[in-house]
């Protein structure tokens, strides 16, 4: 059994309310968790964003839109939670500690955001570390890693393999306002690379896809490694 962290991007499982992939996801989740030690990290979506663009209008500063942003993360994270059942532990993990904690009932751990200025992606990036995982799965909106972005520049190139480093030189022009939206963060990237665990970084538009990749190898995103050493299937 392997222990697998998947940060799943609030814009993939939610991106409206009314518009969701939740009941799509449970059985691709369900399927992973009978074989590894699964820990999920939901972002915030466009709900999030929504809350943090009117708490910019009203002249609130970024921390607090921050926490702002978080509580619509651990929103998000208990509504996964409900549905997948006995299949989770049924509480959100509000810290690294206590998903370490929640992992010992040897159901799906479920979180949100933690900290004002980081991440979802980032906090999974360091959950990853803690929890000595084998890979670490960013599920997105596009299929994998670009040299730019792709929804904007046609002749964007794709990395099907690329280091650490290249990872970082790619994404380090991003920002890290509240609300930041980019394929990964700058904190998430640094993370990656001192801890060495491996990235998969894959288009979650489609469900299966995460499930294909993680269980068969089947993927077309992009696999971020400090060595030559085969990262999946697992």
């Amino acid at each position: 059994m392997k222990t697998v962290v998947i940060s799943l991007g609030g814009s993939i499982l939610i991106p409206e309310l009314e518009n969701n992939r939740i009941e799509a996801y449970l059985p691709v989740l369900e399927k992973i968790a009978a074989r590894h030690r699964l820990f999920v990290v939901v972002g915030g979506g466009g709900g999030a964003r929504d809350y943090i663009a009117v708490a910019r209008r009203l002249g609130i500063d970024e921390g607090t839109a921050d926490e702002i942003g978080i509580l619509v993360t651990r929103l998000n994270a208990t509504l996964l939670i409900a549905a997948l059942g006995d299949a989770a532990y049924p509480k959100v993990a509000e810290s690294h500690s206590e998903a370490k904690k929640f992992a010992e009932s040897k159901k799906i751990v479920v979180m949100g955001g933690i900290t004002p200025g980081q991440t979802t992606d980032a906090v999974a990036a360091v959950l990853a570390e803690r929890v000595h995982a084998d890979v670490f799965v960013n599920v997105t909106s596009v299929n994998g890693i670009y040299d730019k972005d792709p929804n904007k520049f046609t002749g964007a190139k794709h990395y099907r393999t690329l280091t650490p480093a290249q990872l970082i030189g790619i994404v380090g022009r991003g920002g890290l306002g509240a609300g930041s939206h980019n394929v990964l963060d700058i904190i998430a990237a640094r993370v990656v690379e001192r801890s060495h665990i491996p990235l998969v970084v894959l288009d979650g538009t489609r469900p299966e896809n995460l499930s294909d990749a993680l269980l068969l190898g089947k993927c077309d995103g992009s696999i971020v490694s400090s060595t030559k050493k085969k990262v999946i299937p697992l």
